[in-house]
């Protein structure tokens, strides 16, 4: 049966101390900050300030967005949202972002092309698709045409998600944990011919 194509970001799933716990840690979106967020993005801080993390060029992402929360600006009312729509001119409080943050946290993500079984221990990049502003889910996906040893790719990835109705393929979901985090590593050399 082959693997469904339905991009979602990266999604938490434990971590490698196997406490189970998924941390979230407030950050700041600068007001009026263009550009959407979604929920299962990459994200990282620059200048401070939460954005979105661009592979080609930011070099370490602080985690993965999980939602934020500010007052509305036109209602006045406090609004809690799964992505960041972009461009919203606050009035009062700050936007406030919770970001999955822990750089042991592991994730699932699927893959936009094939995904073997030599791939486990190497590391890939992102690559961006266009995030639903109805769900605010992410279409961010491992980028399959960059698995590589290279220590500096942004994910490290740890095996195949091993659930019914997946399996080694095209658009495999695979599990991962940031190799290249604000707060941990560097970037990790994956294992390998």
């Amino acid at each position: 049966m082959a693997n469904v194509d339905k991009a979602f970001g990266l999604r938490a799933m434990g971590n490698l101390s196997a406490t189970g716990a998924q941390a979230q840690y407030g950050y700041t979106i600068a007001d009026n900050q263009s550009g959407a967020i979604f929920q299962g993005d990459l994200v990282t801080v620059y200048d401070g300030y939460l954005v979105a993390f661009a592979p080609a060029t930011h070099t370490a992402a602080v985690g993965v967005f999980n939602g934020c929360n500010y007052i509305d600006p036109t209602t006045g009312k406090p609004t809690w949202k799964n992505y960041y729509p972009g461009s919203v001119n606050i009035t009062q409080g700050t936007i406030q972002a919770d970001v999955l943050d822990d750089p042991a946290q592991l994730f699932t993500i699927q893959c936009d092309e094939g995904f073997v079984q030599a791939n486990i221990g190497k590391n890939a990049d992102v690559v961006a698709g266009s995030g639903s502003t109805t769900t605010g889910q992410s279409a961010m996906e491992l980028d399959s045409s960059t698995i590589a040893n290279t220590a500096a790719l942004n994910l490290k990835i740890v095996g195949l998600y091993n659930v019914p109705g997946n399996e080694f393929g095209t658009n495999a979901v695979a599990v991962v944990k940031i190799n290249e985090h604000l707060f941990g590593s560097a970037g990790v050399a994956g294992q390998g011919a």
